[in-house]
């Protein structure tokens, strides 16, 4: 019963301190991609630690899972588990609590993605009252969607066909290619498939709030997404182009003022675009990437560990 002891405890460090390690990083801010790649290793490797943990605990618990876990080992394999002839109630209420926080992590995940769906559906069916289609007038061939408002707001309507909708008010404050940037920055989002990541994000934060490393995943989430698709935009349209897009549909929010704002995101982007600190050397987000890889290996080397020495 010692691995999967050692696995929890693997788990529960990297989830307290993993947080604190990047949260003292600086190079989150100019590579975005690279610290979303990095913040998904982490959380990843929690998650398999606990997966790991309940199913050695399930098989010292019960001997029929016992069997079938080690079906094709050699009986060297199974001794190097000193598993026990039976588990004992810490085995069994082991395996039982991590199973049933799997079965939670998926209702809330499961939640997270219907709910994003029913409002995906009552964006469009509203789009349709207030921009219907006119006769002839093909749903899928327009991109680019304006609604009549006071408020200048852009957003991306995914689906079958996705839309940019922008409402009169922003194209006032939009000129010249900022438009156009908003547009790439949407579709940076798209294209990166930023809503499942932010699903996830929220699912883990909602169905375990007090666990560390899931509550800064989601808030990373948030804030990591929008600078990547910025870093899209501001490849194609420059810096200076993103950020006034931002003040301009922004500005009246405010989100640029002396007090706390309920966005205090968009300053921050907005001051990273113009500051237009330089990239990683392409070694070091190499390196980064590769040890990231790496941090979700290291549960399946304690788990197999065992297995291996035997056989060697």
């Amino acid at each position: 019963m010692m691995v999967p002891a050692a696995l929890l405890l693997l788990g529960a460090l990297t989830a307290v301190l993993a947080p604190r390690l990047l949260a003292r990083a600086e190079w989150p801010d100019r590579e975005p991609v690279v610290a979303l790649w990095v913040w998904q290793c982490v959380v990843g490797a929690v998650l398999l630690c606990f997966a790991l943990s309940m199913v050695l605990s399930a098989a010292a618990a019960w001997l029929a899972v016992r069997g079938r876990l080690f079906a094709a080992a050699p009986h060297g394999v199974v001794d190097a588990y000193a598993l026990g002839p039976t588990g004992g109630p810490w085995a069994v209420g082991t395996a039982l609590a991590l199973a049933g926080g799997g079965l939670w992590t998926g209702a809330r995940l499961t939640r997270e993605v219907l709910r994003a769906r029913a409002r995906r559906r009552a964006r469009g069916a509203e789009l349709l009252v207030r921009a219907p289609l006119l006769p002839g007038e093909d749903p899928a061939g327009a991109r680019l969607v304006v609604l009549e408002g006071t408020r200048p707001d852009a957003w991306w309507l995914p689906g079958a066909a996705p839309q940019l909708v922008v409402t009169t008010a922003a194209l006032g404050r939009l000129k010249g290619s900022q438009l156009d940037a908003v547009l790439a920055h949407e579709q940076g989002h798209a294209e990166a498939r930023h809503d499942w990541l932010l699903h996830c994000s929220r699912a883990l934060a909602g169905g375990f709030p007090q666990v560390p490393v899931f509550a800064a995943f989601e808030a990373e989430m948030h804030r990591l997404v929008e600078l990547a698709a910025d870093d899209v935009a501001s490849r194609r349209y420059g810096r200076l182009t993103i950020a006034l897009a931002l003040v301009g549909l922004n500005e009246d929010r405010g989100v640029f003022g002396p007090y706390p704002s309920p966005q205090p995101h968009v300053s921050e982007r907005v001051r990273r675009l113009l500051s237009a600190a330089p990239r990683l050397s392409a070694g070091r987000r190499l390196r980064l990437t590769a040890l990231a890889t790496l941090v979700p290996a290291v549960p399946l080397v304690v788990a197999l560990m065992p297995a291996l020495s035997a056989l060697a």
